[in-house]
């Protein structure tokens, strides 16, 4: 299941994690992304608030948890390559969070709700 947010990030839900990124529509918006700001392993993200940054060529935005939860692993291809995300936004994820509370996905929009709203 995928769910996004209003703030362009999706969070690809699988059992108890979560693979939080960026949506296409985003990283279209934003160009030729040069810089991610990642959380550390074990920090705490809280839904709404901000967990780190993508720069581009163009802005700079900040990165908004969908849900709450911890940071089990980060994505450290985009260290060294951040247009990975550029490449393929879904496959290139941030985060990988354990949820902490399932419901908060209930706030989230659909792909058609998604795709309806960036429209």
């Amino acid at each position: 299941m995928i769910k996004y947010s209003e703030t362009h990030e999706y969070i690809r839900v699988e059992g108890e994690y979560g693979f939080i990124g960026i949506s296409d529509y985003a990283q279209k918006q934003l160009g030729n992304v040069v810089y991610v700001d990642m959380p550390e392993v074990g920090d705490e993200l809280e839904a709404g608030e901000d967990f780190g940054a993508i720069e581009s060529v163009k802005a700079a935005s900040d990165l908004i948890a969908p849900v709450s939860g911890e940071v089990v692993e980060i994505n450290g291809t985009l260290e060294s390559d951040p247009r990975a995300v550029n490449r393929d936004p879904m496959a290139n994820w941030i985060v990988k969070v354990r949820i902490a509370d399932p419901a908060q996905l209930d706030g989230l929009m659909d792909e058609a709700a998604y795709n309806a709203f960036v429209s």
